[in-house]
């Protein structure tokens, strides 16, 4: 895509899911991607797929809601590649619980994934895009911040939150050549989705009705979304800013 060859990225998530398929996309359009990732071991095999392609890439492990460790990690990448030109972050957990059977240690920890980590990628990273009067971020949220999702009450009020983060951030930062979107995937095959099926008959059951639900009859795969990542995160996306774009086989029509 337009612009991306040499464009210096900082992607959040990218040892496993989305956030892997994300970064290897980001690597193949010639992107330099700089992997954050509390599993360090993951994000360091992501890292080396993009080299052994012939990409550029390298690995930190840190937890993205340790404002310091965020910090030192940034600035180990400008040190090493340059300015950071792109922000993805795509980092997050959850595990589906009945909101009343929840403590709030979960909710903590919850929050501090989905929320307060995107929250701190923001200030460390965009202060110099800012500066610089350059920038490319796509938030990764989740259609459950749309229109809600049982099982995931926290969860979803984070991913609402970054929806509307989002929008705030792109009106404070357009005057700054800074633009900011939002990709809210679908039911998506990951290790989340599958807890939510359960195991046996009757999670294959369920599996089965929610594809039936899905207008394209299947679920999402991590490589469905990366994309979209790149285009917002190149010159193509250049004029597209506060934006929200479901990606969920037709299961949730926004607009």
């Amino acid at each position: 895509m337009k612009g991306l060859t040499g464009r210096r990225v900082i992607l959040t998530g990218g040892a496993s899911g989305i956030g892997r398929a994300a970064a290897l996309r980001l690597g193949a359009e010639g992107c330099v991607v700089g992997i954050f990732d509390l599993n360090g071991a993951g994000a360091a095999e992501t890292a080396q797929a993009i080299e052994a392609a012939g990409g550029s890439a390298a690995s930190w492990a840190l937890d993205i809601s340790d404002y310091a460790a965020v910090q030192q990690a940034h600035d180990a990448f400008e040190a090493r590649f340059g300015p950071v030109e792109g922000l993805a972050n795509v980092a997050g957990w959850d595990a589906v619980r009945n909101f009343l059977d929840t403590d709030t240690a979960f909710w903590d920890k919850i929050v501090r994934i989905n929320l307060y980590g995107p929250l701190t990628m923001h200030h460390v990273v965009l202060k110099g895009m800012a500066a610089r009067g350059f920038g490319r971020v796509v938030n990764v949220a989740s259609d459950a911040g749309r229109v809600g999702s049982s099982g995931e009450a926290v969860y979803s009020a984070c991913k609402g939150g970054i929806i509307a983060f989002t929008k705030t951030m792109a009106r404070e930062m357009a005057r700054k050549g800074v633009t900011v979107n939002v990709l809210c995937p679908g039911p998506t095959d990951t290790p989340i989705l599958q807890s939510f099926f359960g195991a046996g008959d009757a999670g294959a059951k369920i599996a089965e009705g929610l594809k039936s639900a899905i207008p394209l009859k299947r679920i999402g795969q991590p490589e469905d979304y990366a994309g979209m990542l790149a285009f917002l995160l190149s010159d193509e996306g250049a004029y597209m800013t506060g934006q929200t774009l479901s990606i969920s086989g037709g299961l949730t029509m926004n607009g």
